[in-house]
């Protein structure tokens, strides 16, 4: 198996099941974004430029969906917290996944890069 497949089967559940779901949501977004492991975590990458990442956040014991140029998208479910550049999604895993919020982030990332505000080599 491997270690990108293995971190998401090492959670316990209903972390497991929760970053699977947000997983399966960032692939159906675009067809150019690719599935990675990076800095030994699951990155999502979109055209090879690294876009987002789940993780699980030590503090508040969640996980969440971080943006890598969240400083560029506003939305009321993300915070910056002492980050810069990136922007979180927190979420309770053992509630359902707000999708369409997700999907509505997502693809204002996807916006930044397709409009060259964020460049893609």
């Amino acid at each position: 198996m491997k270690e990108l497949d293995n971190f998401y089967f090492r959670q316990e559940e209903p972390v497991k099941s929760c970053m699977l779901a947000l997983r399966s949501i960032i692939l159906s977004q675009h067809e150019e974004i690719t599935a990675e492991w990076k800095y030994g975590m699951p990155f999502f990458c979109f055209k090879g430029k690294m876009f987002c990442y789940i993780w699980l956040h030590k503090k508040y014991n969640m996980p969440y969906i971080g943006m890598v140029e969240g400083k560029h998208i506003e939305h009321p479910k993300l915070i910056q917290e002492n980050r810069s550049r990136m922007k979180i999604m927190l979420f309770e895993a053992d509630k359902d996944l707000p999708v369409k919020t997700i999907e509505q982030i997502v693809q204002k990332a996807i916006g930044l890069y397709v409009s060259g505000e964020i460049k893609i080599k």
